[in-house]
């Protein structure tokens, strides 16, 4: 791995790079082969709790509700953004394979950005639709029909791509003056961008993409969420509150699980506090990992109807005889 970061370092030029180098798990890079484990097994039970989420949704006529649709919504992209990331990151366990040709990360770092802003677009419209549901209940089933579901569909895939799909050709075409070394083991577009030339403009439009979504959806979120303490501080039934938090308790638990640990990264970085590169990392995995392993597990768990609908549908059917 060092003698190909020289190489790569004294070879910069101003044209795009055939490979870009992956910076590989620290402390880790001298024996990958056990840490293909967790990583497998990640993926697996990732795969297999949103496989569930997504079966018993679309087999369920009960669920068929635009709070169960845009749970839906929540496990397609955190499959698809467990999916994308492990490429590089099998790639890396099991091969060692640290140089990625530049085609192939810019298709990992659109598909990883995809999921991610379609996550957090899933993560506001859920918790716009807990709010309405506490705050207007009396008027929930007329504002939020299956015209309008379908509408706010298009507008969370209009989202993702419109804002994503011009960045690989950008990226594609973008001078490089800096040696093609990421701080990543996977392909993200500000990792890319920063090793542009200076002037280019690609990583401005990064900056602009990154804060659109990532600084306005968990204010947005922020907001609902007030508006929905302030309902319920006016509900007199100690036993109606502890209802309506049960019903938001596993969306609280996702939104807190996605986007804290990019936020502690957004203020190690502005605050430029001492932290180790490990930690950088650790939070990377986290905000990105971790999500797609857990929220299946919240929703099972404080969801009574997802529970009850998938111990029913796991349960051996009785055959009954006619005399």
């Amino acid at each position: 791995m060092s003698t190909f970061s020289t190489q790569t370092a004294a070879n910069s030029s101003t044209s795009m790079a055939p490979t870009f180098l992956l910076a590989g798990m620290p402390g880790l890079s001298a024996a990958p082969s056990w840490w293909m484990i967790p990583l497998v097994s990640v993926y697996l039970l990732s795969s297999l709790g949103n496989g569930t989420i997504l079966w018993i949704i679309a087999l369920e006529p009960a669920l068929h509700h635009p709070m169960y649709f845009f749970l839906f919504l929540l496990s397609v992209s955190d499959m698809g953004l467990v999916t994308a990331l492990m490429p590089t990151l099998l790639g890396l366990a099991f091969a060692d394979a640290y140089a990625v040709p530049a085609p192939a990360c810019l298709l990992q770092m659109f598909f990883v950005h995809v999921f991610s802003v379609m996550e957090s677009s899933v993560l506001l419209t859920m918790a716009i639709d807990r709010a309405l549901a506490i705050c207007r209940p009396l008027h929930y089933p007329a504002l939020l029909t299956n015209g309008v579901v379908s509408k706010i569909s298009l507008a969370i895939a209009f989202r993702c791509l419109g804002l994503h799909l011009p960045l690989p050709f950008l990226l594609a075409h973008m001078p490089y003056c800096h040696p093609q070394v990421l701080t990543h083991s996977y392909c993200l577009h500000p990792d890319v961008a920063h090793l542009a030339c200076p002037g280019a403009w690609s990583p401005v439009y990064s900056f602009v993409v990154v804060l659109s979504v990532m600084g306005l959806d968990p204010l947005l979120i922020f907001f609902s969420y007030g508006l929905i303490g302030r309902v319920l501080r006016g509900v007199g039934s100690s036993e109606d509150r502890w209802k309506a938090s049960q019903a938001c308790a596993a969306h609280v638990s996702a939104v807190f699980l996605f986007y804290m640990p990019m936020i502690l990264l957004a203020l190690i970085n502005h605050l430029k506090l001492p932290i180790p590169q490990h930690a950088h990392t650790l939070l990377s995995y986290v905000h990105f990992l971790l999500p797609p392993l857990i929220n299946p597990i919240f929703y099972t768990v404080k969801m009574k109807e997802i529970r009850e609908r998938i111990l029913k549908r796991l349960q051996p059917r009785k055959v009954g005889f006619v005399r």
